[in-house]
């Protein structure tokens, strides 16, 4: 009966481990007239923010879909140039032009393609990385 007797009742804020009334510590309203506490509705703030990282991780994968396509596109014709048949070796910083021979093989040579009849791939240039980079041949430019 001793248990029953020290019991507080329900109305009564006591912390049983402190020993002490902690109704003004706590975080949320203790007595009956305090106000209803109601979860807030987050279904708009969490749809918004869907929303935004969505679009966000679309551009950046755009961005990294594009940048994939370009290193490929240079993987290609790198392959490509290196594949090709040339009897000499390339300098750095030279612009060279690929083509397509009677045999259908390609080979790389100085000669411009507005000064040659064959089948024209595209016009290069060698990087100090001895990376083919893609430019526009001079006789686009004059057109």
């Amino acid at each position: 009966m001793k248990k029953d007797a020290e019991k507080k009742p329900d109305l009564v804020v006591f912390n049983e481990e402190t020993q002490k009334y902690d109704a003004a510590l706590k975080p949320y309203g203790t007595s009956a007239s305090s106000p209803v506490i109601k979860p807030t509705n987050t279904a708009t703030w969490t749809a918004d923010g869907v929303r935004r990282t969505n679009k966000i991780l679309k551009g950046k994968f755009e961005e990294v879909r594009k940048e994939y396509e370009l290193l490929m596109e240079k993987f290609q014709y790198n392959d490509m140039i290196y594949n090709a048949k040339f009897g000499f070796e390339p300098i750095i910083g030279e612009t060279y032009h690929l083509y397509i021979n009677r045999k259908e093989e390609l080979f790389l040579s100085i000669i411009e393609p507005s000064e040659w009849s064959l089948e024209y791939k595209g016009s290069f240039r060698l990087n100090s990385d001895k990376m083919w980079e893609k430019i526009e041949s001079i006789s686009n430019k004059e057109e």
